[in-house]
């Protein structure tokens, strides 16, 4: 890992440093900043994003961090002593530190699993919909008559795009929270 305070940091955010301060940092497996200022983290973390194209999460419990937050792609805000400036400027909100690792490896595995079923179940109903429309045309012999009422195209469109996402968002969970803890390489798949 890469610890550096706030005055190396000033020097290296320069033009003339930040290359090698990013080549450096790629190598790294963690970069702790200490005593930055706020405007010092929110450029460090654009730089991050610009020139890395890393996806970036910042983490913050003051007000301090609230640029830094905003700036990256996920921020996640402490609640603490310090206030409630970070929590709400965050996409994310936890108590404690500690919660940060379950945050990741068991909520953000399960979100991005049901994020990437549902787009698939969405194209795959958009596709059934779009087909059983085109095939009708051959039938009607392309006159552009209605297939179905107005009020059956709602209430398809109604049970086939809100009932599914809200029983698949509750139900669905591909492991379990005690094994994506244990194991934090499935995080990595």
């Amino acid at each position: 890992g890469l610890v550096i305070d706030g005055r190396t940091l000033e020097h290296v955010l320069h033009d003339s440093l930040q290359s090698i301060f990013l080549e450096l940092t790629e190598k790294c497996r963690a970069v702790v900043c200490c005593r930055a200022t706020p405007l010092q983290k929110s450029v460090l973390v654009r730089l991050v994003r610009s020139k890395l194209k890393a996806m970036t999460l910042a983490v913050g419990d003051g007000a301090n961090d609230v640029s830094m937050i905003q700036v990256a792609d996920a921020g996640v805000g402490i609640l603490g002593q310090e206030g409630m400036q970070a929590v709400m400027a965050s996409d994310f909100a936890i108590s404690q530190f500690r919660h940060l690792r379950k945050l990741l490896l068991v909520h953000g595995h399960w979100c991005y699993t049901r994020l990437t079923n549902m787009v698939l179940y969405y194209f795959y109903k958009n596709v059934a919909y779009v087909n059983l429309l085109f095939w009708y045309q051959f039938f009607c012999g392309f006159s552009g008559t209605s297939m179905t009422d107005y009020w059956i195209l709602i209430l398809f469109n109604l049970l086939f795009t809100s009932v599914p996402p809200i029983i698949y968002g509750v139900l669905d969970k591909d492991v379990s929270a005690e094994i994506l803890m244990q194991l934090p390489q499935l995080y990595m798949l």
